[in-house]
């Protein structure tokens, strides 16, 4: 499997390891995801212009109006999702995008399931997966909001765009115990929530403010 970690100048070791150094000073404790965000080549998921500044920590533009997001809020969402769990088997990712949160969860948990509503942004993050050698992410063209049933339940899912409020659908298919990270919100004010499921209630906890593309349903055209 390629780590990309051979880079030089602003995508070297010496560069990652500084912005691993800041999200421990923003609070990011799990050392598995730290790891993860040291060891997964993000340069590798955004147009070579932008290369230089892929290990600063802020969110990028891809194409299609989408962004990649900054890599503090895809270590917290992580974080938030594994909960600490030594083990997470089954997760569900509503928004693929560029692909690199896909990966983040690859290295962490058995099986990725991932859905993107955009064609050419799935079928360049499947090449995207396959060249650093994941094996364990299946990728879905379809509306994220309605999940992926199929394979549920999931122990957890983490939701790259902001609903108005928290799909029905995601939190039917999440097994006992299992954990929900998704942003809700208009547009210019939204909450990171953290949503779990035991003993057959539901709980939302606020996280922090966010800002992310919304959530569209229905496929592009």
């Amino acid at each position: 499997m390629s780590t990309g970690t051979e880079g030089i100048g602003m995508t070297s070791l010496r560069t990652r390891e500084r912005l691993i150094k800041r999200l421990r000073e923003q609070g990011i404790r799990d050392v598995r995801v730290l790891d993860a965000l040291l060891n997964v080549p993000r340069h590798r998921f955004v147009d070579e212009a932008l290369a230089s500044r892929a290990y600063e920590d802020t969110a990028l533009p891809i194409s299609h109006s989408q962004t990649i997001s900054q890599p503090y809020i895809v270590a917290r969402m992580t974080e938030a999702m594994l909960g600490g769990r030594e083990r997470v088997k089954r997760v569900l990712e509503v928004g693929t995008g560029s692909g690199y949160q896909t990966v983040i969860l690859a290295a962490l948990v058995d099986e990725v399931y991932s859905v993107e509503r955009i064609e050419p942004l799935m079928k360049q993050a499947r090449r995207r997966i396959q060249e650093l050698g994941y094996r364990n992410v299946r990728l879905k063209l379809d509306d994220g909001g309605v999940g992926w049933p199929e394979y549920a339940p999931y122990d957890g899912i983490l939701v790259t765009a902001a609903a108005e409020s928290v799909p029905s659908a995601l939190i039917e298919q999440l097994a006992p115990g299992g954990r929900l990270v998704i942003p809700v919100g208009p547009r210019a004010l939204q909450e990171l929530l953290l949503v779990t499921f035991s003993d057959g209630q539901v709980v939302s906890e606020r996280l922090e403010n966010v800002n992310f593309v919304p959530l569209v349903t229905g496929q592009a055209q």
